[in-house]
């Protein structure tokens, strides 16, 4: 058995919101029904819940799975909450085709729900209240900013470049029915070059915008699928992750980050090679986060990122098409 032996039968989603105007658990029975309906299985059949951890909403109760399983109706035997921040959803993949190779689960329902616009129940406990805020770096924001003055020094940066992935995924989500419909506008790059700076040089169209939403999949062997004639499947190759990359350095080079060794396994255990990969659809909390991944990928080498994307076709019809469903 493998994560080869794994299939995601059905995809659901809604519409992402500024702020959603229905609980959190209203939104996940909307995923639910949906992919009950387009799988044709019983709500009885599904002994798996996998969610995403990433929830603001759910911060505050230390039974959040569980608790969501009751609100569903659910009877399950295996129970998981994947907390690995922005790749949870990726990795409550891999954990569900885990649980069903080991015979915990048959029929694994995938949940990623968060409401954090409507109802925030976070308390941020980390390093950055005694570490980071006092000295004035204030959140991602500023993170990032000094992120980007740091490769800027190393290497320069066209802030253009930049600006072309901002146009690329916007572009993607105008075509989205379901993107966040504040954001189905088209922008230029002198829209992006002439946005608001919020921490130099993070301009406020380099900034993921919070957002309500949800979204869901249907996971189980590859074996029972055929056995229920469901034809349309997705048959995970290849997964790696890595947690604290760099953390027990003193000094450590921003511009490398975990992708480089994830990246690494993930292709090995795909058996594929980076230049198999014909569309890339990476966590883009900050656009120049998307660039550093290119670099850490392998899809260029470090320092050439902005020359990557000034030679390619990242739009939904060009030669790598990237976050074709908008991004962030």
């Amino acid at each position: 058995m493998s994560l080869r032996d794994s299939a995601i039968v059905a995809y659901a989603e809604l519409k992402v919101m500024e702020r959603s105007d229905r609980d959190v658990w209203e939104l996940d029975a909307e995923i639910m029904e949906s992919l009950l309906e387009k799988t044709g299985i019983d709500k009885a059949e599904i002994d798996g819940l996998v969610l995403a951890g990433l929830t603001s909403t759910g911060a505050g109760n230390v039974f959040w799975a569980q608790t969501t399983a009751d609100q569903l109706g659910l009877e399950v035997d295996f129970c998981e909450q994947v907390h690995i921040g922005g790749c949870s959803a990726a990795g409550s993949v891999a954990r569900a085709a885990a649980a069903i190779d080991a015979g915990l689960c048959n029929t694994a329902f995938l949940l990623f729900a968060d409401t954090g616009r409507r109802e925030n129940n976070s308390v941020e406990r980390s390093y950055r209240r005694e570490w980071i805020e006092p000295y004035g770096l204030m959140g991602p924001p500023g993170a990032f900013g000094l992120l980007s003055k740091r490769y800027e020094a190393m290497f320069g940066l066209d802030y253009e470049m930049l600006g072309k992935l901002a146009v690329t995924q916007r572009d993607h989500a105008v075509l989205n029915e379901n993107a966040c419909e504040k954001l189905r506008k088209p922008i230029t790059i002198d829209d992006y070059m002439n946005s608001r700076m919020i921490a130099d040089p993070i301009r406020l169209l380099d900034c993921v915008m919070p957002a309500d939403g949800a979204s869901g999949l249907i996971m189980m062997s590859k074996a029972m699928a055929k056995k229920k004639g469901l034809q349309k499947t997705v048959i995970p190759i290849g997964y790696a992750e890595r947690t604290n990359y760099g953390g027990a350095m003193n000094l450590v080079d921003p511009t490398l980050s975990g992708h480089k060794a994830a990246g690494e396994k993930a292709l090995k255990q795909a058996g594929i090679g980076i230049k198999d990969v014909a569309s890339f659809h990476p966590y883009d909390d900050f656009i120049i986060a998307i660039m550093l991944q290119y670099e850490n990928f392998g899809f260029c080498k470090q320092g050439q990122g902005c020359d990557f994307i000034r030679d390619n076709d990242l739009s939904y019809k060009g030669n790598l098409p990237l976050n074709t469903g908008g991004g962030q």
